[in-house]
Order: C-alpha cells, then sequence, then structure tokens
C-alpha cells in the first residue's frame, strides 16, 4: 500500500508539473498508459475484454473520467497536497449515495467522523487562502463523482474481474480524453513525452499495487495507509513547487485524513 501511495503521489505531481497542458489531454494520457498495460494483461489471461455487466461497467467509465477530469482541472488552482486531501472525501459521498441506492444505513459514529470530516473542509476553505472557490467546486465535483463510481462497483460486485473494471474505465477515458483535446491539443516536446506516458505507468502500478495490498491482508489494516498518499503529495508539493501550507492547512488536511479513517476502522469493526 505504502508502494502504491507512493505512485499515486508521483502521478499527482506529474500532473500538477504539467498543468499548463488541457486537462483533457491529461486525461488521454493518463489513461493511455494504463490502457495498453491492462489491455495487456487481459489479453494475455484470455479474459474476455467486454465484461458482464457491460451497462454498468460504461457507466463506471463515464463517472470516473468525469472525476479524473475535474481533479486535474482542479489542480490549476489549488496547491496538490490540498487537492488530494479534499478528493478523499469521495466516501463520504458514496455513504450517502449508498444510503438511497443500496438501501445501506450509516450509523451515527459515521456521521461524527464524516463531521469531523467536513470540518476540516471547512478549515481549509476558510483559512486557506489559496483553496479557491473555482477549485474547491472543482474538486468536490471529483469526490461526487468517485463516490458514484464507488457505489456502481459495488453493484458489479465480483460479476467482472477486477483489471476488466479498470479497463473499461481506461477505454473510455481514453476516447473522451483523446476526443475533448482535439481543439485545445498541445504536442509535447522532450521530457515532457516521458512525464505524460508516466501518468499511466504510476497510475496502473499505483491501482496494481493498492489491489494486492488488499489480498494480502486485511483492510482494516491497510485502508489507513492509503492516506500516506495525502503526506507523500505535501512533501513533494513543499520541496518541488515551494508550496507553502500554514497552521490551518495542516490542521484542515488532518481533520479530514483522520475523520475518514476512523469511519474505515468504524466499519470494519462493525463489520
Amino acid at each position: 500500500m505504502i508502494l502504491s501511495t507512493l505512485a499515486f503521489s508521483l502521478m499527482n505531481v506529474f500532473v500538477k508539473y504539467l498543468v499548463y497542458f488541457n486537462a483533457h489531454e491529461l486525461v488521454f494520457f493518463r489513461s493511455l498508459g494504463s490502457l495498453i498495460l491492462t489491455m495487456s494483461y487481459l489479453v494475455y489471461y484470455k479474459i474476455p475484454l467486454l465484461g458482464n455487466k457491460r451497462i454498468l461497467l460504461v457507466l463506471r467509465g463515464l463517472f470516473g473520467v468525469t472525476s479524473m477530469t475535474l481533479f486535474f482541472m482542479s489542480l490549476k488552482y489549488l496547491p496538490v497536497g490540498s487537492a488530494v486531501s479534499l478528493r478523499y472525501i469521495a466516501p463520504i459521498f458514496a455513504a450517502i449515495f449508498a444510503v438511497f441506492i443500496l438501501k445501506e444505513k450509516i450509523k451515527m459514529l459515521q456521521w461524527l467522523f464524516f463531521a469531523i470530516a467536513f470540518a476540516g473542509v471547512l478549515i481549509l476553505k476558510g483559512y486557506d487562502s489559496q483553496v479557491s472557490n473555482i477549485g474547491l467546486f472543482l474538486v468536490l465535483g471529483a469526490s461526487v463523482f468517485s463516490g458514484l463510481v464507488f457505489i456502481l462497483i459495488n453493484k458489479i460486485g465480483k460479476q467482472d474481474h477486477p483489471v476488466v473494471i479498470v479497463n473499461y474505465f481506461m477505454a473510455i477515458a481514453t476516447v473522451v480524453g483523446g476526443v475533448l483535446s482535439i481543439n485545445n491539443w498541445v504536442t509535447p516536446t522532450g521530457v515532457e513525452w516521458f512525464l505524460l506516458l508516466g501518468l499511466g505507468i504510476f497510475g496502473f502500478f499505483g491501482q496494481l499495487f493498492m489491489t494486492k495490498a488488499f489480498q494480502i491482508a486485511s483492510t482494516n489494516q491497510v485502508a489507513p495507509i492509503k492516506y500516506v498518499e495525502v503526506i507523500f503529495t505535501v512533501l513533494i508539493g513543499i520541496f518541488w513547487f515551494g508550496e507553502i501550507y500554514t497552521f490551518w492547512s495542516i490542521l484542515g488536511i488532518f481533520l479530514i485524513i483522520t475523520g475518514l479513517i476512523l469511519n474505515v476502522l468504524f466499519k470494519q469493526k462493525s463489520a
């Protein structure tokens, strides 16, 4: 899981570094790199590409590419560490959607943990002048669609191979990102090619190591470690981009991550 968080952190930082590219073009390159790897995996192991729950798989891809695009756009307006932290409130939206779609129940303690996380959002917005309204709107939109993705994956369940699910996402994102970037296409030069292709490679290995972590150990052991990504991203943001995080920034991020980790631990204890 630590290797996974490091891979995702580097992917996020590369996006921040390449933020002068159109978000759709970034989505295209991030997805294309992963698509090559997922397609190769499915073909090598002779796993059917189309899957079983095709409508849900397509919806998962569409919601996923929307979330990814909004998140990449938000990086133009937010420090990378703050953006990653705010994106991580997606499980809260997923839990709310689950009440209406999956008929699940949210316990009182979970509402308390969600309130702690939202308090962190309010502190970030209220006391961190680097968190703009546009950036906050974009990253919260990304979190909402990411929450919907969680619900769709739950609905798909074990009826489709995990790599098939990811492959649908990457294929749809590659097509959507490619088409929408045509009018604003910027041809990469030199090292930009390696950085853009690196988005897909780091994204793929982030997914791979995360999946392996959940296969090897129990969820309550590895899920909280996922939030180490925020620490990695903040540190890289400070040393690479010279980003400044005030006391209030750190407090807001801390509350967001604390609320979400407590929710994960509570859900596993109650299961």
